[in-house]
């Protein structure tokens, strides 16, 4: 080669301060010529290099977002909560797809019988699914990134609650899409609702002392004895179930107001509180 690059403008190089049209041509002459790169790294800052380096390193070994990571990004969810969220067991395709696959069976079932009764199935099953996605989204038992999740500057009842939100987001959309597919039933295809919500707050204020496998458990075995209690002394099949008559109504709603007052007031043993027995 005839020509190179002058020394000045190498060291601008270096300093990323040289501007095109004489940038492309550096950038060109650089990749084939060994006495430019040399001079180059002489008048190059070492300690600028060394930090290029180490960005470079930190950029070519930081894991590449997934798609739902993405999309969260892309909707102004910030970098750090979008990577929680995407790293939650419960938001992955497998679960999705398993609740979506028992959402359709239970659909079609209650399709089958007479519009005239309660989707009794649907509204038995519709309430525990948010509350095993909630009680499989945090914990050292089922959550593969726990341990990065307890260390992060974030305090445990918000993570718990962003996590919890995305969950119930996820598992109410779902059964609200269901519901839809029962509209002979009309508004008491929704009677769900709030047994679902009663059912999660208070799994969630019981987290703290038992931790969220056991709370979730022992809410979710406490449902399915309810019904059962009230199947024994409903009078006719075709009666709806306690849970779901008005009354019903009003004492969900009411245990799951109570449930977000001692959720509130126990905000600080999330962070206190370790689940290393589960």
């Amino acid at each position: 080669m005839t020509w190179h690059v002058d020394e000045q403008d190498l060291r601008a190089y270096a300093r990323g301060e040289l501007a095109a049209p004489m940038l492309w041509s550096a950038d060109t002459h650089l990749a084939g010529c060994g006495q430019c790169r040399g001079v180059l790294a002489d008048v190059s800052d070492p300690v600028a290099l060394d930090a290029g380096w180490e960005r470079l390193d930190a950029e070519l070994d930081a894991p590449r977002p997934g798609v739902l990571e993405s999309l969260l990004v892309r909707c102004g969810i910030p970098d750090h909560i979008a990577r929680l969220l995407a790293a939650t067991p419960v938001l992955r395709g497998s679960w999705l797809g398993a609740v979506v696959a028992l959402l359709v069976m239970t659909v079609a079932v209650a399709n089958v019988t007479p519009p005239t009764t309660s989707p009794t199935l649907f509204l038995a099953l519709a309430p525990l699914l948010p509350l095993a996605g909630v009680a499989l989204s945090y914990g050292p038992a089922l959550d593969p990134t726990y341990e990065m999740a307890v260390v992060a500057p974030m305090h445990g009842f918000r993570l718990l609650m962003i996590r919890t939100v995305a969950v119930l987001a996820t598992g109410l959309g779902l059964n609200g899409l269901a519901t839809l597919a029962l509209p002979g039933y009309g508004l008491r295809a929704l009677a769900w609702l709030l047994p679902a919500l009663a059912l999660t707050t208070t799994a969630l204020a019981l987290a703290p002392r038992l931790g969220p496998v056991l709370a979730h458990s022992l809410v979710g075995g406490a449902w399915i004895a309810v019904l059962l209690v009230a199947d024994a002394q409903r009078a006719a099949d075709s009666d709806p179930l306690a849970p779901f008559t008005a009354t019903g109504q009003g004492v969900a709603a009411a245990v799951a107001a109570l449930a977000v007052g001692a959720l509130l007031l126990l905000r600080d043993r999330f962070d206190l509180f370790t689940w290393s027995a589960e």
